[in-house]
């Protein structure tokens, strides 16, 4: 089965026989671990990004049947995923006191003791600069720079223009660089 297309895959789902917990279980197999580095990058905590991950596969079993096809599935997968990511963190930050970017700025400076990440020193310096970066402009960041995805996936995913996107991307890397420049100039 792990070698059917997804479409093919999603119509045994609909079909709701037998095959259909083997069926979304392949989705699972195929999309699990990199729909959950994508939504990672975004809420910076394993914990988090776990439940968003869990929270995104429930929605996609349950609107399944809304899938029409006129992109393609992993398209649709990351859309709801990212949603739900940006989701939880506005959740996050109605129901905290602090600010949710302080918040996530935090995270990104207590990655070096997260048994899941396993960075350099440059890399963690990445990573807090990421962080600093407002919502959209670190999705679109993340997306290009450690997914490699083309603009008009991330256009169709986020629900934009690939012009603003790339103005996105360009932004985002001149504060990254900004950003590291001034902390090898400090130390």
């Amino acid at each position: 089965m792990k070698n059917i297309s997804d479409e093919e895959i999603i119509k045994l789902i609909l079909k709701n026989n037998r095959k259909s917990q083997k069926a979304f279980a392949v989705i699972l197999d195929r999309y699990s671990e990199r729909l959950y580095w994508h939504v990672r990058k975004i809420v910076i905590s394993h914990d988090d990004a776990d439940d968003v991950v869990q929270n995104t596969f429930i929605k996609v079993f349950r609107s399944l049947h809304l899938f029409r096809g006129d992109s393609r599935f992993y398209t649709w997968l990351y859309r709801i995923g990212t949603n739900e990511a940006l989701s939880f963190l506005q959740k996050k930050k109605q129901h905290q006191s602090e600010d949710i970017d302080d918040h996530i700025v935090a995270l990104a400076g207590t990655l070096q003791s997260d048994e899941y990440f396993d960075g350099d020193d440059i890399q963690q310096k990445l990573q807090q600069a990421i962080a600093q970066l407002p919502h959209k402009q670190r999705v679109v960041f993340n997306m290009k720079y450690f997914d490699d995805m083309k603009y008009t996936d991330m256009a169709e995913i986020l629900e934009t223009s690939v012009g603003a996107l790339k103005a996105s991307y360009h932004h985002a890397v001149k504060k990254i660089e900004a950003y590291i420049q001034n902390e090898g100039s400090e130390n």
